[in-house]
């Protein structure tokens, strides 16, 4: 009798088990929401820049740390300083996760200094993470016989644009008003690739980009007693590694209002190159996606690979860009009023 028992329970535990077994794995939402798709990654400026450097970067790694693992591929969008691949992220982008913008470092100046043409609520962006910040840097040529920034309080320069929303556009323009030079802003280059080649040939004199675009784009032309360009003033909060002796843009401030100018301008050098998703995108997406950028952005074979390709990284996690966007969005409308001055006249 007992050993009756002990076979008919041993054959109900198998088939207890054979059941659990047969039953289908717990869905994954976000693999399910992946699988098999496109993500499209939206860069308003064009491929041989920082921007569209670290836009392929991430398409090309980034996939395998999504569940699902969809293909990755980037657009390019240039256009006023990356305002317009912006708006279009911000209005027409898909928003089911297949849609991500790197947005432009610019992106919360320009929302307040250019109300009119901007279509977009900076903070209602998600921030996936940033791979790297840098300084905007003002470079000149050296047969420019300028050797310092005291020298542009005198002496006329041509200066490369991209368009009015960009750096190379915004940190002149700030400079000729809050401390006396004479830029001449040329603007319509399509990217700092185009920039420097007319600063090459000679149609411009200098620009105003992130000071990873000089190293990425023409690292040759810098670091020796007789190089062909001069960096002389940088914005950012502090000043660059290995520009150590070129002045800030905050140094030169004469009172209270214009440091605060100043730094607003400067939340450009921590936004720097990042990805973010447009608003209304399903919040179940927004951790794994962070999860998944910040994998891509610590793997030693990523760094090293940016490293090969001149592209240092200096990574923030989406939450902590997020909190940085949320705080320079609080500039009292006063400041924003006087930036806004002093930089359109």
């Amino acid at each position: 009798m007992k050993t009756s028992v002990s076979i008919t329970f041993a054959t109900a535990l198998a088939i207890c088990a054979g059941a659990v077994s047969a039953m289908p794995a717990q869905a994954d939402p976000v693999a399910d929401t992946y699988k098999g798709q496109t993500i499209t990654i939206l860069v308003g400026y064009g491929a041989g820049g920082t921007y569209g450097k670290n836009s392929i970067l991430l398409a090309r790694d980034m996939s395998r740390y999504i569940p699902g693992h969809p293909t990755m591929v980037v657009q390019h969008m240039p256009g006023a300083g990356g305002l317009k691949a912006t708006n279009y992220a911000y209005n027409v982008l898909p928003k089911n996760g297949m849609g991500i913008l790197m947005p432009p470092n610019m992106i919360a100046v320009s929302e307040k200094l250019r109300p009119k043409k901007v279509k977009y609520k900076t903070n209602k962006f998600t921030w996936l993470g940033r791979v790297i910040g840098s300084n905007s840097t003002l470079a000149v040529r050296r047969d420019s016989g300028i050797r310092e920034f005291a020298d542009i309080r005198t002496k006329p320069l041509i200066v490369a644009s991209s368009g009015t929303g960009s750096p190379t556009f915004l940190m002149p323009a700030l400079i000729n008003s809050m401390l006396g030079t004479k830029l001449k802003i040329v603007k319509g280059y399509k990217g700092s690739r185009k920039m420097q080649l007319s600063m090459e040939q000679g149609e411009t004199q200098g620009i105003a980009i992130g000071w990873t675009a000089w190293y990425s784009g023409r690292p040759q032309w810098f670091g020796t007693k007789d190089s062909f360009a001069i960096p002389i003033i940088q914005n950012g909060y502090k000043r660059e590694a290995g520009l150590e002796n070129v002045p800030l843009i905050l140094d030169f401030a004469k009172n209270e209002e214009e440091r605060q100018i100043a730094k607003f301008l400067a939340s450009a050098s921590i936004i720097g190159r990042g990805l973010a998703f447009p608003p209304d995108v399903p919040r179940h997406l927004i951790e794994p996606m962070r999860a998944a950028f910040w994998k891509t952005v610590t793997n030693p074979a990523f760094i090293a690979e940016a490293k090969r390709r001149r592209l240092p990284v200096a990574q923030m996690t989406g939450a902590e860009i997020q909190k940085i966007v949320n705080d320079v969005m609080k500039i009292k409308p006063s400041v924003v009023k006087t930036a806004r001055k002093m930089i359109f006249g």
